[in-house]
């Protein structure tokens, strides 16, 4: 796919007279004789002649290597297009309409508006300067079709995400009749000395940064998810709803750099699944329990390691990979394609090794997913689900009566390892995962073909050698290791009965878990008296 394709989308999508594109300028689009930028910053002519290159015939590829105006049509999946590209003092200007319509564009502005944010102009390179330069991409993770312009409630949103990532906080929520309010090592936090907000003040805060299309989406079905960038603080993935009181949105940072398996603590058994030339491998999890950056940390290690081709489907893009030993393509789902299930049929026609489903969201998106691992690919994928047994369920499930005996099958060929994790307030602050790991085994696999899924969690238990783990498992190491308290990985375990019976086991204290016991005697710091056992001697007297 062409790298202006997507500008092509948005050209149709929209419903715009012209795609405008000059020299020092941001993209844009003629929205009927008004234009409206579509990108942050600004094109350099080298840039601009080497996403022309990819469109043009042979003779027009010679006129742009030239520096000449020249006019060709192109066609893609949005259809018939005419390109004119014409030669000014100023550098290119190039207008694309869709064939057979006679509009008249507007000018492309030379000062952008305050949303393009253009980058500094960079000098025009000489002819052959461009031609080298003519596979110059722009990331596409910072390309927002219809961002809008600066304003007041932009500023105003921008800082409380920014007041957010100072205090460390994971989540922004917004809420009529409430103060901000942040989640800072799993606990809702109202930001001090703010006032509450009101429904018309909420609603314009959170379409301040808003793009075009998300607005659409807004208004027709009354929730939408889309990311945010603010230079030099994060990135950000937003929700935006509505409730009984009127608008809500949640914010969740995503850290500007991707994290390692190293700094992550991921085993060797998990990493050696990067490895895989073929197969489904599942990450699962609640809601906010870091499922995105066990994949992320997962696809960097792929990257320094294969040299492969990489396809995530995401919505949004959330962590933004840099090609390193592997080419990357990274699309979101409602900006570069339609549905999860449309981009995974497609990504079988661009040549890929390994395959990131953001999430399983429907029963096409699963079939599709487990036919890719059956047939040569390696395939990462998510679901919400809080164990390994009860993952592969959900899958088989998700299938009529009369198709899951056939989806039993090829799920014990194709599944090669289930990651389902937790994550546990840590002693000190801060959070840190608790990771069930299930690996594929030809007993594992016997179980899946069976429909015996309930027998797995006492084949995961019996297989430690091998590099499988239990939820419970993983949760006693933290407690052993003083990084959780006893409590905290109590409430988050699946099997509480068992949990409980290993804390006893150790002689460790639980009187959480009898609500009417009384709290355990704290001893007097050394050298202090212990005023409670004073007062008692005086009684005894």
């Amino acid at each position: 796919m062409a790298q202006l394709d997507r500008f092509l989308a948005a050209l149709v999508s929209h419903r715009a007279s012209a795609l405008m594109l000059g020299t020092d300028v941001p993209a844009q689009l003629d929205m009927h004789g008004t234009p409206r930028a579509i990108t942050k910053t600004a094109f350099n002519e080298a840039q601009l002649v080497g996403l022309l290159q990819e469109l043009a015939p042979g003779n027009a590829r010679m006129a742009l290597d030239s520096g000449a105006a020249t006019t060709f049509a192109y066609t893609s999946e949005d259809g018939a297009f005419d390109v004119q590209v014409t030669a000014r003092a100023e550098g290119l200007r190039v207008v694309v309409r869709v064939q057979g319509s006679l509009a008249v564009p507007a000018t492309v502005e030379k000062a952008p508006p305050a949303e393009a944010a253009a980058a500094p102009a960079e000098a025009s390179p000489a002819p052959a300067a461009r031609a080298s330069s003519s596979t110059a991409r722009v990331s596409e993770a910072h390309v927002e079709v219809g961002m809008p312009p600066e304003s007041a409630e932009r500023n105003r949103i921008e800082g409380m995400l920014r007041t957010m990532v100072q205090r460390g906080s994971s989540d922004l929520h917004l809420r009529v009749g409430e103060p901000p309010i942040v989640r800072v090592d799993g606990e809702m936090v109202r930001i001090p000395d703010t006032s509450a907000l009101q429904a018309r003040e909420l609603e314009a805060l959170v379409k301040s940064i808003m793009p075009e299309r998300n607005r659409g989406e807004f208004e027709s079905s009354s929730d939408t998810d889309f990311a945010h960038d603010i230079p030099g603080t994060g990135r950000f993935r937003c929700n935006v709803m509505r409730e009984h009181k009127g608008c809500a949105a949640v914010f969740r940072i995503i850290p500007a750099r991707v994290v390692s398996v190293e700094q992550l603590g991921i085993s060797e058994e998990v990493q050696k699944l990067c490895y895989l030339t073929r197969g489904l491998v599942l990450v699962t999890g609640p809601t906010g329990s870091g499922k995105s950056t066990t994949l992320c940390s997962l696809i960097d290690l792929i990257n320094r390691k294969r040299s492969e081709h990489v396809i995530t489907i995401e919505d949004p893009i959330e962590f933004v990979h840099e090609n390193k030993q592997c080419i990357i393509t990274q699309r979101q789902v409602g900006v570069h394609t339609g549905s999860f299930k449309t981009a995974l049929r497609a990504a079988l026609r661009e040549d890929p090794d390994i395959v990131l489903v953001g999430e399983l969201r429907d029963l096409e998106t699963v079939s599709i997913a487990i036919e890719t691992a059956e047939t040569g690919h390696l395939v990462f994928a998510t679901l919400h689900t809080t164990s390994a047994a009860g993952t592969i369920d959900r899958l088989i499930d998700q299938f009529p009566p009369d198709r899951q005996e056939q989806v039993r099958a090829m799920l014990s060929e194709s599944l090669r390892g289930v990651i389902s994790q937790t994550l546990c307030k840590k002693v000190g602050g801060g959070r840190v995962a608790a990771r069930e790991v299930l690996l594929s085994i030809p007993s594992i696999a016997n179980l899946i073909r069976e429909g015996k899924t309930f027998q797995i969690a006492s084949v995961i238990q019996t297989s430690k050698r091998l590099g499988m783990v239990t939820l419970n498992d993983a949760l006693i190491d933290l407690v052993d290791a003083g990084q959780v308290e006893a409590k905290e990985a109590y409430m988050k375990a699946n099997d509480k009965t068992g949990f409980a019976h290993m804390l006893r086991n150790r002689g460790t204290e639980v009187s959480f878990l009898d609500p009417t016991a009384e709290p355990p005697a704290v001893a007097a710091p050394a050298g202090k008296p212990d005023l409670a056992a004073g007062k008692a001697k005086v009684g005894a007297r």
